[in-house]
C-alpha cells in the first residue's frame, strides 16, 4: 500500500490547492444533498420532525441543567466552608 502523504507534501503550493478543491466540492455536494434530504423528510413527516426537535432541545436543556447543578455544588461547598470559618 502506498503512502499518500508523501505525494501531498511535495510539489508547489498551487498543486496542493488544486488537489484540495475536488475534495471541498465533493464535501459541499454531500452536505447539500444531506440538507435537501433532511428538508424533504421534514416536509413529509412534520410531526416526527417536531418530535425530534423537541427531543434535541430537551437533551440540550438537560445538559445545561446538569452543568449548572454541578457548578452550583462546587461553589456551594466552597461557600459553606467559607461561612463555617466566620
Amino acid at each position: 500500500m502506498a503512502n499518500n502523504n508523501s505525494t501531498s507534501q511535495g510539489g508547489s503550493p498551487n498543486q496542493n490547492q488544486e488537489a484540495g478543491r475536488p475534495f471541498i466540492a465533493s464535501a459541499q455536494e454531500t452536505l447539500g444533498g444531506a440538507f435537501n434530504a433532511t428538508v424533504g423528510a421534514a416536509k413529509e413527516h412534520p410531526v416526527a420532525a417536531a418530535a425530534i426537535a423537541a427531543g434535541a432541545a430537551a437533551a440540550v436543556g438537560g445538559a445545561v441543567y446538569a452543568a449548572t447543578q454541578l457548578r452550583g455544588n462546587d461553589s456551594g461547598s466552597s461557600s459553606s466552608k467559607s461561612s463555617s470559618k466566620k
